[in-house]
């Protein structure tokens, strides 16, 4: 079933990561929604392309999409998992600095910067900001250990978007801005991480959740940290 349309009326959108697993499927539900007017995909080989890790290319990529703006939605499809072919730390052990900075450079500095060039291209009025995040960056929810790098990574990065959010809603308080906790989804990254007990969706049914989450998002102070079940996670 089609995810209902995230607005009452016409909106564009703006995907960033365009290319993965996750962007592509958000990419494809938007353009498959009568209201959805235009989907801006950009990602390192589309839209002019960009690199997480470089500031000026970030607000280069913001300056090519506002010509098509201003959005009503924006998501951030981008992160990773590994860090140069190497899969989460399982102990402390096998920490590593150099991955262990890299993994919060990619899944938290990165993004924030992101956000800091491509904000000013939200409409004014209600308008969404999400960004994918994870469960395990929840550290109420830490029970198990391990992950390291992935698990610190998101945590800083749900408290980067819960400050700029509060930031961002003195201008705007109509402006929802949402960490997104996909579920486990099938994708080539994630493959040597599933065993055969885990609940797993399609990168289709994953979006289609989340953005019924989305729709269902009232406006408030902060982010707001929700699965794909539309369910609301403890930071």
């Amino acid at each position: 079933m089609p995810a209902p349309s995230l607005f009452d009326q016409t909106y564009k959108a703006l995907v960033m990561g365009a290319s993965g697993c996750l962007g592509s499927a958000f990419v494809a539900a938007l353009r498959s929604d009568p209201l959805c007017t235009h989907v801006q995909a950009v990602s390192r080989s589309q839209g002019g392309g960009f690199d997480l890790l470089d500031d000026e290319s970030l607000k280069d990529q913001a300056a090519r999409c506002a010509p098509a703006g201003p959005y009503q939605l924006i998501i951030d499809a981008t992160g990773v998992l590994s860090i140069d072919g190497v899969g989460p730390e399982k102990s402390l052990a096998s920490i590593e600095p150099d991955r262990l900075i890299r993994s919060f450079q990619i899944n938290a500095l990165g993004p924030v910067l992101a956000l800091r060039h491509f904000s000013p291209l939200l409409a004014s009025g209600p308008s969404i900001y999400a960004k994918l995040s994870a469960r395990v960056g929840s550290i109420s929810d830490n029970k198990k250990g391990g992950w390291y790098g992935y698990r610190a990574s998101k945590a800083a990065l749900n408290m980067l978007l819960q400050t700029a959010a509060i930031e961002l809603q003195r201008k705007n308080p109509a402006l929802r801005v949402a960490l997104l906790q996909p579920g486990t989804v099938r994708s080539p990254l994630s493959q040597a991480f599933l065993s055969s007990a885990s609940p797993t969706l399609e990168p289709a049914e994953s979006v289609a959740g989340l953005l019924k989450a989305l729709k269902g998002l009232t406006p408030k102070p902060g982010a707001h940290y929700v699965d794909y079940k539309g369910e609301t996670l403890a930071f």
